[in-house]
């Protein structure tokens, strides 16, 4: 065979010698690895002589060539890079507003405050109370219609709103007033008293006629208003009309209280 033909064959003989001389560890960061035949491989066609004529291995063909590995860049791992703080963004839009949580527990006391201003002066005190308590001695028989019972004893009547001479109460203020009759009737004949409240019968007291004498009793509640008048009355009908008294004891009492005011 000839040299011309020996070429293209020896090309094909020493690509697996090559592939032989590639590093087996991979190159390092930053770092180009060039493989090529080691020193120990030779191509078949190669003269002995190591200082052989290198002409043939420039006319030899580019495929013939020792393989070149490409440029391995070095590889950054971008994400360990930490750059400068930033400036901080503007504040956004308040969300919405949380379920309200449960009460606490309530704190420890605090220590007790100074002592604070006295205050103004008040008014004077309004005196808010009434009441009366009167008696009767005398026995009195009735005549024809009405008949004022006057009394002629005197239990209570710290502020004088019981007019012993018109033997009526009249009322200092606005309010609930409580009222009570106490007569002893008369053997055999009837006794019939009305409790009045200005000029209108509020209650009436009533014994029929009877061979005994008893006590009678009579209690009401009125709304009085400033300057009404309660008083007590005898009325003759048919029967002649009595209560019965001695003189001595007071069988015979009238009495009233007031029980709540009421503002105006």
């Amino acid at each position: 065979m000839g040299k011309a033909t020996l070429g293209p064959l020896c090309t094909v003989l020493l690509l697996p010698l090559m592939v032989c001389g590639v590093p087996t560890e991979e190159p390092t960061s930053g770092e180009a690895v060039i493989s090529g035949p080691t020193e120990g491989c030779r191509r078949c066609c190669d003269p002995q002589d190591p200082q052989a004529d290198t002409t043939d291995m420039a006319s030899t063909s580019p495929s013939a060539l020792p393989y070149v590995l490409p440029e391995v860049r070095p590889y950054i791992n971008i994400t360990i890079l930490k750059g400068d703080k930033g400036e901080r963004g503007p504040l956004g839009a308040p969300g919405k507003s949380g379920k309200e949580g449960p009460r606490g527990d309530r704190g420890p006391q605090g220590a007790k405050g100074a002592k604070g201003q006295a205050g103004s002066p008040g008014g004077p005190c309004q005196r808010r109370f009434s009441a009366f308590s009167v008696g009767r001695k005398a026995a009195l028989h009735s005549s024809e219609g009405f008949q004022p019972l006057l009394f002629d004893t005197v239990f209570v009547n710290p502020d004088g709103h019981f007019d012993m001479a018109a033997g009526h109460f009249a009322a200092p203020m606005r309010g609930l007033y409580f009222f009570s009759l106490n007569v002893h009737s008369w053997n055999f004949k009837e006794t019939y008293v009305h409790v009045v409240h200005n000029d209108e019968a509020a209650v009436i007291l009533y014994a029929q006629p009877s061979d005994r004498s008893i006590m009678q009793s009579q209690s009401v509640v009125l709304a009085l208003a400033p300057g009404d008048r309660v008083w007590v009355r005898l009325f003759k009908r048919e029967r002649e009309n009595a209560i019965y008294s001695d003189n001595v004891d007071t069988y015979i009492t009238f009495s009233g209280h007031l029980v709540q005011p009421q503002d105006d």
